[in-house]
């Protein structure tokens, strides 16, 4: 029961930090390898069940969505097709080498998460400092599309502060407002969740835990909802010191107890 409880808490967590912040995979995956789950059983069963999180999430930040609406057509492609990529790679590569990487993952991740802060710092004051900061961009570089493509790829894989990510890559290259660039982010990371699930789905069948699916589903489409609805009303500094907690335990625990 107390595992139970624990991975549906950590759902919720990660459904409303995925919405708010980005980096919710850094809050569920470490506690289903702190209860022994496999990595890649792991990676695979969080994936599937923190989409009904991004649903709820895209849901949530509807109307900002529609108001960049072209924008979102346009890198949604580079989104679906980096998270098929990576998606696929997990598969190509050896599971032992996926956890192999995980440590390094997770202390990417968990970096971003501290660097985060600083990033959307920087890109607040670019857009405060530039008179077009409230007009929608409808027209993104190729460089934009690429990198967008390369965060899919790394979202398909992990995704762990896949959200951080775009965060801080639309903040310097676009000029738009930051709840536009939240609701931009929520879609195309929910794109990418999508894409990678349905590939675990057809090829990845043997590594999907049922039990813990349903509990982050159920856990990420209420945190989702809220993170979209009171979710900017919380303190960032105590949800990035959870994460950051969890994290680190986690790291604790694979290098030196697995």
């Amino acid at each position: 029961m107390i595992e139970l409880g624990a991975i549906f808490a950590a759902g919720i967590w990660a459904g409303m930090i995925n919405t708010v912040v980005g980096s919710g995979t850094l809050v569920t995956f470490p506690v289903l390898l702190l209860f022994g789950y496999p990595p890649l059983t792991a990676n695979v069963s969080n994936n599937i069940g923190l989409l009904a999180g991004s649903a709820s999430g895209v849901y949530g930040y509807r109307a900002e969505a529609r108001q960049h609406l072209g924008l979102v057509l346009r890198l949604v492609p580079a989104s679906a097709a980096g998270g098929l990529a990576g998606a696929l790679l997990l598969f190509v590569l050896p599971a032992e080498a996926f956890g192999a990487i995980v440590p390094v993952l997770i202390a990417i991740g968990l970096l971003m998460v501290v660097v985060g802060p600083s990033l959307q710092r920087r890109a607040a004051a670019r857009r405060d400092s530039d008179d077009a900061g409230t007009a929608p961009a409808t027209r993104p570089r190729a460089s934009l599309v690429a990198l967008v493509f390369v965060l899919g790829v790394y979202g398909g894989y992990f995704g762990a502060a896949q959200g951080i990510l775009l965060v801080g890559l639309f903040g310097v290259m676009l000029t738009i407002g930051m709840q536009g660039i939240n609701a931009l982010k929520n879609v195309l990371a929910g794109v990418v969740n999508g894409v990678a699930a349905i590939v675990f789905v057809l090829v990845a069948r043997d590594h999907i835990d049922g039990k813990v699916v349903g509990l982050i589903a159920g856990g990420s489409l209420i945190g989702g909802y809220l993170g979209a609805r009171i979710g900017r009303r919380l303190p960032p500094n105590a949800l990035r010191a959870v994460i950051l907690a969890v994290g680190v335990v986690a790291l604790v625990r694979i290098v030196f107890f697995d």
